[in-house]
């Protein structure tokens, strides 16, 4: 059963994909796609992703499961580590989308978001907030515990086998 309401979600690529890998599983992203419409009325999924330009094959696919990109451009730091923090423009795109949207699905486990959080909630505009792995996150997340979806138990559902 689809659900027919006008969410969005907004998703941490980069939380994600480490907090489910640190589980010893890779998220199938075609089904979370699915699922997050079927389960959330996730209308619009933005996720927020660093910009390799090796990974165009990637990226192609992400937006063919129905996925809208949100590029942040990534440096390499001292030890060669690729970084692209993508907090500013989650927000950003978060609030610009604001009179679009019924609600929020906010995807991450980085405390960074707990101001953005607490704004969506007040103004009635928070879905939930989904959170890779319950045994890693912010401590300042924690206030919101009646809000929050870990994605731990999801594996049998989502975990990507290949072909």
């Amino acid at each position: 059963m689809i659900n027919k309401s006008n969410n969005f979600a907004f998703l941490d690529s980069q939380n994600l994909n480490l907090g489910i890998k640190q589980q010893g599983w890779i998220l199938d992203f075609k089904r979370f796609r699915v699922y997050l419409q079927e389960k959330y009325g996730i209308s619009k999924a933005f996720l927020f992703i660093g910009y390799i330009p090796t990974n165009q094959s990637l990226y192609t696919a992400l937006q063919s499961f129905g996925y809208i990109l949100v590029f942040k451009p990534t440096l390499q730091g001292a030890k060669g580590k690729i970084k692209g923090n993508v907090d500013a423009e989650l927000v950003l795109h978060a609030m610009k989308e604001l009179p679009h949207y019924d609600k929020a699905l906010i995807v991450s486990g980085d405390g960074d978001f707990a101001c953005l959080i607490e704004y969506l909630n007040k103004m009635k505009k928070l879905l939930n907030l989904m959170i890779p792995d319950q045994g890693q996150y912010s401590s300042l997340l924690r206030k919101f515990n009646a809000e929050i979806i870990f994605m731990n138990n999801l594996r049998a559902k989502l975990e990507y086998h290949q072909p």
